[in-house]
């Protein structure tokens, strides 16, 4: 049996990916920056996801907040990330962060683009 849980945000962060952006923040002495999520084309299948520190909010940006770690998705963007999930694995096989789409229609195989 397969359970869909909803939620209202446009990301979803796990608790793992959070504590990893705070841990990286922290490290980058980006103590007053949040993370910033969106798209830009390329890949080999036509978007790449782009994750980076940024301070600058634009008024079209949608900000999420967990706890005092701030994810923020610019309006160009939403489309293409909403009702995403981030997460956070370390392990033998898998290590970085990833980003469950179910907007992406399909995948490369490194994971690293979509269309």
């Amino acid at each position: 049996m397969e359970i869909n849980i909803k939620s209202s945000r446009t990301v979803i962060a796990t608790e793992s990916a959070v504590s990893k952006i705070k841990e990286l923040a922290e490290k980058e002495q980006a103590v007053n920056s949040f993370l910033r999520m969106g798209v830009r084309p390329g890949g080999c299948n036509g978007f790449s996801y782009d994750m980076y520190f940024d301070s600058n909010v634009t008024e079209e940006d949608v900000v999420e907040e967990y706890g005092d770690i701030k994810i923020v998705v610019d309006s160009d963007s939403l489309e293409h990330v909403k009702g995403s999930t981030l997460d956070y694995k370390e392990g033998l096989n898998e290590k970085g962060f990833s980003i469950d789409n179910p907007n992406a229609r399909t995948t490369c195989g490194c994971g690293e683009s979509f269309s």
